[in-house]
Formats: structure tokens, sequence, C-alpha cells
């Protein structure tokens, strides 16, 4: 706060940007009760006359204070032609701090990054974690618990509503189309919107798996519908941009590259991705694992999938020249479960921290030096190369 660098918030509709905003506001109209806070809502028709970065750039000016500070927010910025550059501009005033939210990707990768490079800081928002999760709901750390969080997920307007599925999933479902519908379709003028939301449905099946545009282009071949991999790779780009899914690149553990084809993408949100696919027993490995991937994220961990000739490390989760390898498994109980988990990570010629994560809690000895912990002990800690 008060530094000459646009604070951003990104992150997918109703994770709770706006509340952070909020939350600043209220500290201020506290503590700088003598400056100016401009607070602009695209989603408020009465913002609606602000649509290019010059209605942006003038309606600032027209309302800043004329002496001490003008903090100035803006609420879902994407929505305004060029705003790049009334940001770049309003920079100049060393009087004016902004912040600003975004629920698409691209206006980092291209939007600001190109007109104010080194001039600002994203700040990721995501889902509740499960900590947060029990605080919001008053719950306690548990198995019950664990359960409503894989099943919901953790939107934070979850808190009033009644926990049950006919509840929950009707108001995810409404937010899903909210993302789709303005966040894809409208935003990126998307014509094939039957085909959009089957290739969601197939994300949401296959989470965790290997994604190649050309294998679902050719299962479409054959089921007579004539889509191009690179139609498919758009619009797989166009749901990440809108934060619905996350992609996680694969690493060549060897080869010490990222390999150009085959990512795997998580659902930000597990509750959304539910809602549309339906909670199945028969999923429990996915969603896991899909949970122990957005808790890395929160973290502030970079993540990939490690590669190593024939063995897949599920996880290598890096931060400040750190890194932490994870295996994730419903449980080891098989024998041969339990080979390819522990085995894949003793197959790792480095001494960093390795980590298998399960369902069931174990208190025995390690592996060779390798932990295992249960997923909620994974959620409830502090830092994972802690373990």
């Amino acid at each position: 706060m008060n530094q000459n660098i646009i604070k951003v918030f990104t992150g997918q509709r109703r994770v709770g940007k706006s509340y952070l905003i909020y939350q600043i506001i209220q500290l201020l109209q506290k503590s700088h009760r003598e400056d100016k806070i401009i607070y602009i809502n695209k989603e408020d028709l009465a913002f609606s006359f602000i649509k290019t970065a010059k209605d942006l750039h003038d309606y600032v000016l027209q309302h800043k204070s004329r002496s001490g500070t003008t903090y100035v927010f803006i609420d879902e910025i994407q929505d305004i032609s060029d705003f790049g550059s009334a940001l770049r501009s309003l920079l100049l005033d060393e009087d004016v701090d902004l912040y600003c939210t975004g629920s698409n990707a691209n206006l980092l990768s291209t939007d600001i990054s190109g007109h104010l490079s080194g001039r600002y800081i994203e700040i990721s928002v995501y889902s509740l974690s499960y900590p947060e999760f029990l605080n919001f709901h008053q719950l306690q750390k548990g198995k019950k618990s664990l359960d409503q969080y894989m099943k919901f997920g953790g939107l934070p307007y979850l808190v009033h509503l009644e926990l049950t599925d006919s509840v929950v999933f009707e108001y995810l479902k409404n937010i899903y189309n909210t993302i789709v519908f303005r966040d894809v379709v409208h935003r990126y003028g998307v014509r094939n919107v039957h085909f959009l939301e089957q290739l969601v449905l197939f994300l949401a099946a296959h989470t965790g798996s290997i994604f190649s545009a050309k294998k679902i282009s050719d299962f479409l071949k054959s089921q007579r519908v004539n889509i191009a991999p690179n139609q498919v790779q758009t619009y797989v780009q166009h749901l990440t941009n809108a934060f619905l899914i996350h992609p996680a690149s694969r690493y060549d553990m060897v080869g010490k590259r990222m390999f150009e084809i085959g990512e795997k993408y998580y659902f930000e949100n597990l509750g959304i991705r539910n809602g549309i696919w339906g909670y199945r027993l028969e999923d429990a490995g996915k969603i896991m694992e899909n949970i122990v991937y957005n808790h890395l994220l929160f973290q502030g961990f970079d993540v990939k999938v490690g590669q190593l000739k024939n063995k897949e490390i599920d996880f290598i989760a890096e931060k400040e020249g750190e890194k932490a390898y994870i295996q994730v498994a419903l449980n080891i109980h098989d024998p041969k479960t339990m080979e390819r988990e522990f085995g894949n990570l003793q197959a790792i010629d480095d001494n960093y921290p390795k980590t298998v994560i399960t369902m069931d809690s174990y208190s025995g000895n390690t592996v060779e030096g390798i932990q295992t912990i249960d997923l909620i002990s994974f959620l409830d800690h502090e830092e994972v190369a802690a373990h």
C-alpha cells in the first residue's frame, strides 16, 4: 500500500477478490480519513459508461482529490478495453494508489505486462484452503469436514448456504455458467458452445490425466464431430484464462526440459467440477490429487508433473530455489501400489524432501527417508518442505 505500483488481484470469479478490496477500503476509511477513495465496479450498471481506457482515465482525474492521496479500486478491469493505457498514465501521478481485480489471466500476460512491465504486482486469490474452509464454516478438522470440502470446494459464499447437495450444487452450477458464458463465450466470441461444454465435462472426467488435444480431436472424429486439435487447444486456453482450470506442465527430469505436448489440468474449484460432473466414488483419487495440487498453488509453489524415464512423479513443487517431490495415493495397502509410489520417489537422485500423501493416517517409520502423511495433516500443515 502507498507504493507507486499497481496491485492486481487475479482469480476465478467468486473466490473473494472484491471482498479483499472492501477490506482494504475499510482499513483506509479508518486510517486515512482525509484521503479520497474511488471505487469502480464494472459489474455495476452504474459504471457501464466506463468502456474504454479514456473513459477510465477521465473519470479518475475528474474525481481525484486535489490534495492528498487518491486510492483507486477497479473491480473486473478486463471489461474495460485497453485499460493498460489508462493505468500506465494514472501511474505517472504519484498521488494515485491503484488497485484492480481481474477474472482473466490474459489481462496479465498481455494487457498489463505489455504496458506495465515491472510496475505491477500480482496477488493470486484462490478458493479457500481446507483450514480456511473449517474457519469459515466453524467445523472441526476430520473426515466428515474433509469430505464436505472435497465435495463442495472452497468458494467463500458457501458460508451463507446450507451445506447440502441440492443447495450448494445449484449455486455452483450458476457460477459455472457465469464463468463459461461471460469469461469465455462472450469474451472470445466462442461459437461452438456445445463443444466447449463437452470439453469441460471431458476435463472433469479426466482430471489429472495427461491431456492431448490430438487425442480428443481423433475421438471426436470417431463420433463424427470434426474439431481440429488447434481449436481444442484454443478452447482449453480460454478455460485456463478464466481460471476455471489450472495447467500442470510435464517436466523431463532426465533431459531437464519441459515437454511440448501433454499437460495435466486441475480444477480451481472442485465444487464446480463436482457440480457439473458429479461427486463419484471412483473419482476419489482424482479429487484427492486435485486438492493436493491446489494446496501447493495456495502455498505459493510452482507445480509441475515430473517424468523420470518411464516413471511419473505426481508433483514437483518449487519455491525460492527449493524443491519437494510428492506422490498422491488413496492408500498404500496394496504392495504394488506401495512399490510404485515409493519406488518412483526412490529413483530421484537428489536430497530434496520426498513425501507420499494418502487418505489413511500413518505414524510409523519412513521408507528410506521418504515420509508418509495423511491428506488432512498435509492440508493443515504450514509448509510442504517441513515434512
